[in-house]
């Protein structure tokens, strides 16, 4: 029994881990690079093992940097199930088509350059007609159910509170007259989040691998950055300015959109035309409305009694050429589009067409990743390079840490302290600093064992000593 360590360590990205029991491989999470030059190039290397030597994907939910390599890995010969929660199902039959489209969009654009160059042409990295065969391949389980994915492997996922569907991921493995328990957090929401319920508890594990995205800080309170949020409508209606917010298309995008239905007075939403502009997001909202079996119970009082009010007002802005007349309002408009790291997608357009603008206000409402440009805006940047072309910032940048969907250090502790006899903790998706302040504090509030791994390393499984 192992377990090889091979993205998403020492980063928030290309989450990738390999669990070998006997004969039997399960790949957990194919998530694709994101953020700069080098993230092509890793999206590029072969996987750790042959494609066709895989038995099962375990997918803990829906977001690219972790499901985003799948239709690679299908082209690459990958034939069997993918077991994932089924609202992630319908959120990745959004998205993996997305990022096929995007995929070959891309290619054609950069295609184009290189033949100007004499170049040879580049493949893109999976194309529709994967991701479609990829999607196939899903198998969707409820939440709470022990499923036997492979001979001698159960599989059961727990709610994760981080998007729709999310998953901690909960592993048996046994292999002649050993057993080992292997738990994954996937991406752990916050307590008390809006709409989803909070994180599952789990009680015992043999090893842990744990995310640590927010391993080095404190969130500032939700309460604390609606206000800010509401300050922020209230500055840009008396300057006559325009918002962008960059969202990832699943999970901030419904939040913010709760946040609006409840705040509607509150922030005078009444006197702003609210655009969502991202065919994605709109999709990825239709499907959280066909899965209200997952909310909390304030989120459906919620619905009932303010969200047709905000429905009645927000304008779904599906085709290019709606999204180009948006460049049109000087003020009084108020943009949510992807993606959220202003890597891709239209945000990238509206950001050429309103960083320059002094009575513009962005809102960064979500971790960004080294090397992207909502990094870059976050960390203060004079200037932005947009398709090869430098825009000011004169526009407001305002990061709101609030909203996040993923726990801070102290969640990740209290969560890791609710299993029984301190399990040794694998750190992973997160940056080196980030991942190195949570292990200092795993063992001193926890007497954890932790360990900080890096691309390519390996665990005996058996070899740990039970708690």
């Amino acid at each position: 029994m192992r377990l090889g360590f091979h993205g998403a360590v020492g980063g928030v990205t290309g989450s990738c881990y390999l669990l070998e029991c006997g004969a039997r491989r399960v790949l957990l999470e194919c998530g694709l690079v994101q953020g700069g030059d080098d993230a092509r190039q890793a999206n590029r290397a072969p996987f750790p093992v042959p494609a066709g030597s895989l038995d099962a994907v375990v997918l803990s939910h829906a977001h690219i940097d972790h499901s985003g390599r799948i239709p690679m890995l299908v082209a690459a010969g990958y034939d069997g199930p993918i077991y994932t929660h089924r609202a992630t199902v319908d959120l990745c039959d959004i998205m993996l088509r997305d990022a096929a489209y995007l995929q070959e969009k891309d290619s054609e654009t950069e295609n184009r350059k290189r033949a100007r160059r004499g170049l040879r042409r580049l493949k893109p990295l999976y194309t529709m007609r994967d991701a479609e065969r990829a999607l196939r391949q899903f198998r969707p389980l409820a939440y709470d159910a022990r499923t036997e994915i492979l001979p001698g492997i159960e599989l059961r996922l727990r709610d994760a509170g981080h998007i729709l569907g999310s998953a901690i991921v909960e592993l048996w493995l046994r292999e002649q007259d050993r057993s080992r328990k292997v738990v994954f957090s996937g991406d752990l929401g916050l307590r008390g989040t809006p709409i989803l319920r909070d994180p599952a508890v789990v009680e015992e594990a043999d090893a842990v691998l744990l995310e640590s995205t927010y391993g080095d800080r404190l969130h500032r309170s939700r309460d604390d950055s609606i206000a800010e949020l509401g300050e922020v409508f209230a500055a840009a209606h008396a300057e006559g300015g325009n918002i962008l917010i960059p969202a990832f298309a699943v999970g901030r995008t419904q939040e913010l959109l709760y946040q609006f239905a409840r705040h509607y007075d509150d922030w005078g939403l009444d006197h702003w035309r609210i655009c969502l502009d991202s065919p994605m997001a709109i999709r990825a909202t239709e499907v959280y409305g066909k899965h209200e079996e997952l909310y909390d119970r304030e989120t459906l009082q919620l619905q009932r009694e303010a969200g047709l009010r905000l429905a009645a007002k927000l304008e779904m802005i599906r085709t290019p050429q709606q999204s180009r007349a948006l460049n049109r309002a000087r003020s009084g408009l108020v943009i949510i589009a992807a993606s959220g790291m202003c890597e891709g997608g239209r945000v990238r357009h509206h950001l050429k067409n309103l960083l320059w603008r002094p009575r513009t206000h962005v809102i960064i409402v979500g971790f960004q990743a080294r090397g992207t440009t909502g990094r870059k805006l976050v960390d203060g940047a004079a200037y932005v390079s947009l398709w090869g072309e430098p825009v000011r910032v004169k526009a407001t940048v305002h990061t709101l840490g609030g909203f996040s969907a993923h726990a801070d250090q102290q969640g990740l502790v209290d969560w890791y302290r609710a299993i029984r006899g301190s399990p040794p903790v694998w750190l992973v998706h997160g940056e080196d600093e980030a991942r190195a302040a949570l292990g200092r504090q795993l063992r001193r509030a926890a007497g954890a064992r932790v360990t900080l791994p890096g691309p390519g390393d390996m665990i005996e499984l058996e070899r740990l000593r039970r708690a």
